[in-house]
């Protein structure tokens, strides 16, 4: 039988539908082409926005009109947060939430058998362990992601994650280890760690995130670790002078700002000021010469006053980004926020996010401008154009070369020759 995965959302999500497509594979499930129909569809949802909820509705019935007969399976952090709501979506023949993964093939097995729906959605618990999972290959991928963390503890005031994901938990360093084994085994040669609150990996193990940085890059035959998105506060002088120490590790750092203004930050109940944060971007970039900061930014949270913007965005000019993911704030049921008073009307949102996003794109713009004239490792993913491939660096710029041979999954340098719009054009030193 064949089987289709829709991943929508983050890094974490990816890997996640990755395991559970292993999980069918040895079960006897085959994979479908993107041209085939499937006779089980399974999608992996996003819930951080409710535009995220819908769009997993969206794909779903899209799924079940292209696939007419399959199995539909709704899972994720949408049924998780929401189960009531999830489990009235009649499409779904089977709705799971983020707990026991491994009871996706007994559940659509059983479907198959008895045609009865399935609705499986377990509460997280506190003091709950790690899901063991682990993959192996990552189809059509040249880097492979690996979760090493779950959960979070923060609860910002406009998140419905800690809801969806439960507290944190940390995947054993030995685990890992044997996961970067095996990736490397497969050919892979750069790591992403990834995680829902990745710098709280290890708290409640006694270790810290440098311990599984640092274990990863214990493989011989992996020659990049890259990390995930970061929770800024916790990166602290003597984490990144621990960081610093592993020549593997790559010079881009994804940390989450949201707002640059520190009144807008006490409301989201971020836990740092713009000045912490400012301080620790010029402690990485002391460390890591070059480096790429790259970010979110949030626009139009609730309460947030003209002059409160002006501040964020004055920040967020100065810091000088690499690249930002610019986005307006959505209120989400069952967060603190939804009822937080002066809410921002829509038309002043997208104002705010026009501007920002004019702002971000000249510093990333100045960012790919810098980089021109030096010559770096490319790690190519795949073709942009005839004869043009495109891979990343080291600190993660976007780079296209041409090349009369398929360059996928190729480590070559790269003599960056020009910025364009958002990528930088080179030449192959070789």
């Amino acid at each position: 039988m064949k089987v289709k995965f829709i991943t929508l959302g983050c890094k974490v999500n990816q890997y996640e539908s990755e395991a559970m497509l292993e999980l069918l594979l040895q079960g006897g499930f085959q994979e479908a082409e993107a041209h085939e129909e499937a006779d089980v569809v399974v999608v992996n949802s996003c819930t951080v926005t409710a535009t995220g909820d819908q769009k997993a509705r969206q794909a779903l019935r899209r799924a079940k009109k292209q696939n007419p007969g399959a199995v539909a399976v709704l899972t994720g952090c949408w049924p998780q947060a929401f189960p009531e709501k999830a489990a009235e979506f009649q499409e779904a023949d089977i709705v799971l939430g983020t707990k026991n993964r491994a009871g996706l093939l007994p559940h659509i097995l059983s479907y198959l058998s008895h045609k009865q729906r399935i609705v499986d959605i377990a509460p997280h618990e506190n003091g709950e362990k790690f899901e063991a999972m682990q993959v192996s290959s990552f189809h059509g991928r040249t880097r492979a992601f690996l979760k090493i963390e779950d959960g979070c503890n923060r609860f910002c005031s406009y998140c419905i994650i800690p809801y969806a994901r439960g507290r944190v938990r940390s995947k054993p360093l030995s685990d890992i280890r044997a996961e970067v084994k095996s990736l490397a085994e497969n050919g892979y040669r750069e790591v992403v760690l990834t995680g829902i609150n990745l710098p709280a990996y290890g708290q409640e193990l006694g270790l810290h995130l440098c311990d599984a940085v640092e274990a990863a890059c214990e493989e011989p035959e992996i020659r990049r670790v890259r990390l995930g998105s970061l929770e800024p506060e916790q990166l602290t002088e003597e984490v990144i002078a621990r960081f610093q120490r592993q020549e593997k590790l790559c010079p881009q750092f994804h940390l989450s700002l949201q707002s640059g203004c520190d009144e807008t930050l006490r409301r989201m109940n971020r836990h740092y000021t713009a000045e912490e944060y400012r301080r620790i971007v010029e402690n990485l970039r002391a460390a890591f010469p070059g480096c790429a900061i790259t970010t979110d930014v949030m626009v139009g949270f609730a309460g947030e006053t003209e002059e409160e913007f002006r501040a964020s965005l004055e920040f967020v000019k100065e810091i000088s980004f690499a690249k930002v993911h610019v986005f307006a704030y959505s209120r989400r049921p069952g967060t603190k926020a939804y009822d937080a008073p002066d809410q921002v009307p829509e038309r002043v949102k997208e104002e705010r996010s026009r501007q920002m996003i004019s702002v971000t794109l000249a510093s990333q713009q100045d960012f790919l401008k810098a980089q021109v004239g030096k010559t770096e490792e490319v790690l190519f993913e795949q073709a942009a154009d005839r004869n043009v491939y495109e891979g990343y660096t080291r600190n993660y710029t976007l780079v296209r070369a041409a090349s009369p041979k398929p360059l996928h999954g190729v480590f070559l340098p790269v003599r960056l020759l020009e910025a364009g719009e958002g990528f930088c054009f080179g030449e192959i030193s070789c």
